[in-house]
């Protein structure tokens, strides 16, 4: 079968750089081994400038449709479906929003009435082009959204997916439990045709028959599916499979149903099973301090000293029930990060104490990464914060660092190719572009089982 990808949500490129194991600024130009025949990227917040998209542009080139034109910086929604070129595997980090839909329009091919939001672009792209394999990733909280519907969200996708003629597996990965450089849980979903050798092929490697479905899928999960091949996982001592059926229509699942999903699972049919696994690794670590800069680093991301403390270093909470500390005060990363108490009017005129815990000032080089947000670099708590290796003193991630950290090439996001002229990406852009991105290594470790099931399909 041929190595052929549309990429949704593509940001500036993760599920292309990890398919087509691109790790240095060399590997732009060898010949890919997936071939991406159409993207999309379409920021809707960004009124003058697009670049993500045109990062991605400069790294890549564009793809027009089967019409001729480039549609790649569309709003999704609005993309001729059928325009766009055959492909065998479609990948994207998708938002995670609210995905009810009203009940008499659920079954409906146009899904007249939506509420915009653009799962049902996927759900049209599944419809319209029928790609044989689906890899996507998202938030972990995907499983258990919305907070008074638990699991509704995760069964609308899953009521799609079964209604076009998939099965699908899902897991939850944090990649530094699997050696890489970040702590960074995400929910991804591999869907694949009933009809492709590989699901005939998965079956009969489990002796799958009506009588024993529960062992079987329970195989899947532990042994024989695609993400215990590429991340080998134990059962939870004591877990057991919760098995579920999905109601016969999405417009039901969007107003009843509920699941507790667990971290890993299989869909079959309309039949969820489900359970708690742990990852089984022990191999390396990558860390922070692996990825930082080991010579000079500008000096505009050193932070000067008096944004660091406003009192002694080693004071790490503040109480503000009785006086709040002076402005200039807060305005400090100690201020920020320590712990502290402070009085808070509700909505309602009622005065509560509000408090939260401290959190590490530096962090630590000898562990991976915390999650990156797209607020990196920005004064928030959870803005990484480093000692310089060269001169020992404290400053914030560089760009490249974050690419790093990600799993990206050095300077990936250094360049936009904008109305033909390239442009260098501003600093808090190319740090707001790694917090939406996802952790390339996952997809390069992903890609060598994809690339065995695409075998399978000759």
């Amino acid at each position: 079968m041929q190595k052929t990808v549309c990429e949704l949500f593509a940001g500036v490129g993760g599920f292309r750089c990890g398919l087509n194991n691109i790790k240095t600024a060399e590997d732009y130009n060898k010949k890919e081994k997936w071939d991406t025949v159409w993207f999309s990227q379409w920021e809707p917040a960004e009124k003058s400038t697009q670049y993500a998209h045109d990062c991605y542009v400069y790294r890549f080139g564009t793809r027009l449709d089967n019409n001729g034109e480039d549609t790649t910086n569309y709003n999704i929604e609005d993309v001729d479906k059928t325009a766009l070129p055959d492909f065998n595997l479609l990948v994207g980090g998708f938002p995670c929003q609210d995905y009810s839909v009203a009940s008499s329009l659920a079954t409906s091919k146009g899904l007249e009435g939506k509420k915009g939001i653009l799962w049902w672009s996927i759900r049209e792209i599944l419809e319209v082009k029928k790609p044989p394999f689906v890899l996507l990733e998202n938030v972990d909280r995907l499983l258990k959204s919305p907070a008074k519907q638990r699991g509704r969200d995760f069964g609308v996708i899953l009521a799609c997916f079964r209604d076009e003629g998939y099965t699908v597996e899902w897991r939850v990965i944090n990649a530094a439990e699997y050696g890489y450089q970040q702590r960074r849980r995400r929910t991804f979903i591999f869907a694949y045709k009933n009809t492709t050798n590989y699901a005939d092929s998965i079956l009969k490697s489990i002796g799958y028959t009506d009588t024993s479905k529960e062992e079987c899928m329970e195989s899947i999960i532990l042994n024989e599916g695609f993400f215990a091949k590429a991340f080998p996982v134990n059962k939870v001592e004591a877990a057991k499979m919760k098995i579920k059926e999905l109601p016969s229509e999405v417009g039901e699942v969007s107003d009843t149903f509920q699941c507790a999903f667990e971290n890993t699972g299989i869909m079959k049919d309309g039949i969820i099973y489900t359970m708690k696994t742990v990852p089984n690794y022990s191999g390396e670590q990558i860390t922070l301090g692996d990825v930082m800069e080991i010579g000079e680093v500008d000096e505009q991301y050193f932070i000067p000293e008096e944004k660091l403390y406003y009192t002694d270093p080693s004071v790490t909470h503040s109480d503000e029930t009785e006086q709040r500390l002076p402005k200039e005060d807060r305005q400090t990363w100690q201020y920020l990060k320590g712990a502290k108490k402070l009085l808070r009017t509700s909505s309602t005129g009622h005065e509560y104490v509000f408090s939260e815990g401290a959190i590490s000032m530096i962090d630590q080089e000898g562990k991976p990464a915390r999650t990156m947000l797209t607020s990196e670099g920005g004064f928030s708590r959870t803005t990484h914060i480093v000692k310089d290796k060269m001169t020992g003193r404290i400053r914030l991630l560089t760009a490249s660092e974050t690419e790093r950290i990600q799993g990206f090439p050095t300077d990936h996001t250094k360049y936009c190719l904008i109305k033909g002229e390239t442009v260098e990406m501003p600093l808090r852009k190319r740090r707001f572009m790694m917090g939406n991105a996802l952790v390339v290594n996952l997809i390069q470790q992903m890609e060598e089982e994809l690339s065995r099931i695409f075998e399978q399909e000759d």
